[in-house]
C-alpha cells in the first residue's frame, strides 16, 4: 500500500518554489511550506532597496516550468522578480501549502520522523524535511564602535523601510559589493550628498542593466513558447561558459578579465581616482559586480569615495581614522549577509542528538549539495557548494528537487523508511570539491564571502554536466537505508 508522506519545506524562495513544484508534479499532496517572512521571494522579499537589480540576464532566471516572456528588462529589477515568485505560486496552487510569517526555530529527529517547532510554539511532524533557507537570508550588520549613537536612520539593505526619506539628505553607504554599488548609485540622483565607505574596491564590469526588453520580442515570445523556451535553454547552455571561465584560467578568463580592467580604464579618466579602484585581485575572484551607472555615479559633484577605515560612528556621522568627520543624516549598511548560517540559527538536531553546529563545526559542508551525514530523512536544496555566481539557481533547485523526490517515491512506495547519506560518502565528495577549487579563479587570492568559517571556498566547482551526473539517479552505496520489517 502506497503512503503518502508528510513533507516540510522551509523557505518560499528559489529553493522552496523549485521543490514544492517538483514535489506536485510528482503526484505527492502532503507537503507544507513554512516561511518566515510576510511573502515569497526569498532575497526577492527581503531586500526592497533602491536599484534592486538581478545581475543574471532575465531570461535566465526563471523556473522552467514558468517561462515568463514578457519581462520589462533585459536584467530584471527586484519588484518584478518579486512578483514573478508570487505569480508562480498562485499559478500552481501552492498557497493551500504555504504558511508565512512561520519562523522554523527547532527541528529534531527522533529516530523515525521529525518534529518541527515554530516560533509561535506550534508543533509539526514530518517523515520528511527539506530545508530551502538558501544564503542570503540573514543580514551581516557590522561591529562599528557608536553605530547605535548614531542620531538619524541607520538602515541595512536586507531590511529596508520604505518610508525611509533619502532625497535631499546627506548619505552614507557602507560597502561596495554588488548592493553596495546598486545602492550607491540609485540614491545618488536625489541626495545632497552621498559618500561611499569602501575599505576594498571591486572590479566592475559594464553591462545596460537597465535596458528594456522591446515590448515586440515580449509579444513575439509570448506568442511563440517553443521560441521563448528555446531562448531559455541557449542561454542556460550558454552560460556553460560562465562555468568555464570562473573554474579554469583559460583564454576566455582572461578576455573577460581584460574587459573589466577596460571597464574601469574607459569610464575614469582621473588617475588618482582610477588608482584609487583599481583593485589589487584578479578580476572574477569575488563576487563580480556589474553596473552601467556605478563609475558615472562615483564622479558626481555630490558624490564621494571615502577609503579610509571607519573609527567610530558618531551622533551625527561617521569618523574615519584619519580624523576626518563626516556629517550624515541617513547611514546604509550594505555590508551584505551571513552567508553561510544557511538553517541556522534553527536548533537542528539529527541521528543521536547530533547538532548542525556540531556537524558543520568545520564549516558547513554536505553530499553533492543536498544531504548531510547523521540526519536522516533530511535534504537541502542549494545547500552547501550551490553555484553561487556560476550556473543558474533555478536549474540547479529544480535538478536537486528532483534528485530528493526519487527518495521519495521509494518511501511512498514502501522501499525505505529512513535514508542518511555516509559520512564517508560526504567526505570523498568534499574532497573532490577542494581538488577541483584549485585552479579556480575564486581561489586566487582574494578574500571574499565565499569563503566560509573555515576557510573553504563554498561554491560548486563542476561543471552543469558534471551536476547533472551527480544529481542524476542516487547512488545506493552512498546512503544507509533502513526499512521497517513488518510484523507477521
Amino acid at each position: 500500500m502506497k503512503r503518502d508522506p508528510s513533507i516540510i519545506i522551509i523557505g518560499a524562495g528559489v529553493a522552496g518554489i523549485a521543490t514544492a513544484v517538483t514535489l506536485q508534479k510528482a503526484g505527492f499532496t502532503g507537503f507544507t511550506i513554512l516561511e518566515k517572512g510576510s511573502d515569497v521571494g526569498g532575497v526577492w522579499h527581503w531586500n526592497r532597496y533602491p536599484g534592486l537589480t538581478c545581475d543574471v540576464p532575465s531570461h535566465i532566471y526563471q523556473f522552467s516550468f514558468a517561462p515568463k516572456p514578457d519581462w520589462k528588462r533585459v536584467f530584471a529589477t527586484g519588484p518584478e522578480i518579486q512578483q514573478y515568485h508570487r505569480d508562480v505560486v498562485e499559478k500552481f496552487g501552492l498557497e493551500a501549502h504555504l504558511r508565512l510569517g512561520t519562523e522554523v526555530v527547532s527541528t529534531v529527529f527522533d529516530g523515525a520522523s521529525w518534529t518541527v517547532t515554530t516560533a509561535a510554539g506550534e508543533v509539526l511532524a514530518a517523515d520528511f524535511v527539506i530545508v530551502a533557507t538558501g544564503l542570503l537570508h540573514h543580514p551581516s550588520t557590522p561591529d562599528i564602535p557608536g553605530l547605535g549613537t548614531f542620531d538619524g536612520p541607520v538602515v541595512h539593505t536586507a531590511r529596508w523601510d520604505d518610508a525611509l526619506e533619502t532625497a535631499g539628505k546627506r548619505i552614507g553607504v557602507i560597502g561596495s559589493g554588488s548592493t553596495g554599488v546598486q545602492v550607491f548609485s540609485a540614491l545618488q540622483r536625489e541626495a545632497s550628498r552621498i559618500t561611499q565607505f569602501a575599505r576594498t574596491p571591486q572590479w566592475v564590469l559594464w553591462a545596460p542593466m537597465t535596458l528594456p526588453q522591446p515590448r515586440l520580442v515580449s509579444r513575439a515570445l509570448r506568442a511563440a513558447p517553443r521560441v521563448n523556451d528555446a531562448l531559455h535553454q541557449s542561454l542556460l547552455w550558454g552560460s556553460a561558459i560562465l562555468v568555464d571561465i570562473v573554474t579554469k584560467p583559460t583564454w576566455r578568463r582572461r578576455l573577460v578579465q581584460r574587459y573589466a580592467r577596460v571597464s574601469l580604464q574607459a569610464q575614469v579618466r582621473d588617475d588618482a581616482l582610477r588608482s584609487t579602484l583599481t583593485p589589487d585581485y584578479q578580476p572574477l575572484c569575488k563576487r563580480q559586480v556589474i553596473s552601467g551607472s556605478y563609475y558615472r555615479s562615483l564622479k558626481a559633484e555630490n558624490a564621494e569615495l571615502v577609503t579610509a577605515d571607519i573609527a567610530e560612528v558618531t551622533p551625527t556621522g561617521i569618523r574615519t581614522a584619519d580624523g576626518r568627520d563626516h556629517p550624515l543624516d541617513v547611514i546604509v549598511l550594505a555590508t551584505g549577509f551571513q552567508a553561510h548560517n544557511y538553517m541556522r540559527p534553527m536548533e537542528l538536531l539529527g541521528r543521536d542528538g547530533l547538532s548542525i553546529d556540531e556537524a558543520w563545526a568545520q564549516g558547513p559542508r554536505a553530499y553533492r549539495m543536498t544531504a548531510i551525514p547523521g540526519f536522516p530523512n533530511l535534504f537541502t536544496v542549494l545547500g552547501p557548494n550551490s553555484p553561487t555566481g556560476s550556473i543558474s539557481l533555478q536549474y540547479s533547485a529544480e535538478l536537486t528537487a528532483r534528485y530528493i523526490t526519487q527518495w521519495l517515491e521509494r518511501f511512498r512506495d514502501g522501499d525505505l523508511d529512513t535514508v542518511e547519506v555516509t559520512e564517508d560518502a560526504t567526505a570523498r565528495f568534499n574532497e573532490q570539491v577542494a581538488e577541483a577549487l584549485g585552479p579556480t579563479v575564486w581561489n586566487t587570492g582574494c578574500n571574499s564571502w565565499y569563503f566560509n568559517e573555515a576557510g573553504s571556498i563554498d561554491l560548486w566547482p563542476f561543471d552543469r554536466r558534471t551536476m547533472t551526473e551527480m544529481l542524476g539517479r542516487p547512488d545506493e552505496r552512498d546512503f544507509l537505508i533502513r526499512t521497517t520489517t513488518p510484523a507477521d
